[in-house]
C-alpha cells in the first residue's frame, strides 16, 4: 500500500511536471561560462539529458552484475566522443528528437523492467551518449578550456549515474521494484514531452 502511493506520488509529480515546465534542453543552457564550472552544471541545467543520465544508472542496476557499473562508464565516455564531434561543428541528424528520444526509451526500459543482453543495452546507451555529448560540444563556451569543461561535465553525468544506481538499489527493499518502476515511468512521460516539444519545434 505504501509503495503503492509512493508510486501514485511520482507520477503525479511527473504530470505536474508536463504542465507546468517548460523543456530544459541540454543544448539550450544560456549564462554560464567558464570550463570546469560550467561543464559541470551543464547537464544539471537540462532536464532532459539530467533524467536520461538518472535511468542510465537505475536501468544498469535493474540489468546487475557487470552492467550496473559499465553502462554507466560507457556513457561518459562515448559522450565525450560526442562532445569532440560537437566541439568540431560535426553536424549530427535531428540532435533534438535523439536526446528527447533517449530519455523516453531509456524511461520505459526502467518502467517496464526490460531485460536485454549486455551489448545490447550498451549499443543502446552509446547511442544516446553520442547525441548527448553533441549537445554539450556545441555549446562550448568561447572563452572555455576544452578540456576542463569536457571533465566537468563527464564527472557532472557520472554523479547523475550514481544517483541511479542509488535508487536502483530500492529494489531490494519491500515495494522497491514498484518505486523504481514508477520513476522509470516519470522519467519516460518526460521523454514524451520532450519529443513532441522538440518536434514542434523543428516544426
Amino acid at each position: 500500500m505504501i509503495a503503492r502511493k509512493l508510486v501514485h506520488a511520482v507520477l503525479g509529480a511527473a504530470l505536474l511536471s508536463l504542465l507546468t515546465a517548460n523543456p530544459g534542453f541540454a543544448h539550450e543552457q544560456t549564462g554560464v561560462s567558464g570550463g570546469l564550472a560550467s561543464g559541470l552544471l551543464h547537464p544539471l541545467t537540462g532536464l532532459d539529458h539530467l533524467v536520461a543520465m538518472v535511468a542510465v544508472g537505475i536501468w544498469g542496476a535493474q540489468l546487475g552484475g557487470a552492467a550496473i557499473w559499465i553502462l554507466p562508464v560507457v556513457f561518459p565516455l562515448v559522450m565525450a566522443f560526442g562532445a569532440v564531434l560537437g566541439i568540431l561543428k560535426i553536424g549530427l541528424p535531428v540532435p533534438e528528437l535523439i536526446i528527447a528520444l533517449s530519455a523516453l526509451v531509456l524511461g520505459l526500459a526502467v518502467a517496464l523492467r526490460v531485460r536485454v543482453p549486455f551489448a545490447i543495452a550498451a549499443i543502446i546507451v552509446a547511442i544516446f551518449a553520442i547525441f548527448h555529448g553533441h549537445a554539450h560540444g556545441i555549446e562550448l563556451p568561447t572563452a572555455a578550456n576544452p578540456l576542463a569543461y569536457g571533465c566537468g561535465f563527464v564527472v557532472a553525468t557520472g554523479l547523475l549515474h550514481a544517483c541511479g544506481i542509488t535508487i536502483g538499489a530500492l529494489a531490494r527493499w519491500p515495494g522497491g521494484k514498484r518505486i523504481i518502476q514508477g520513476v522509470g515511468a516519470a522519467i519516460a512521460a518526460l521523454g514524451g514531452y520532450f519529443l513532441i516539444a522538440s518536434l514542434g519545434v523543428a516544426a
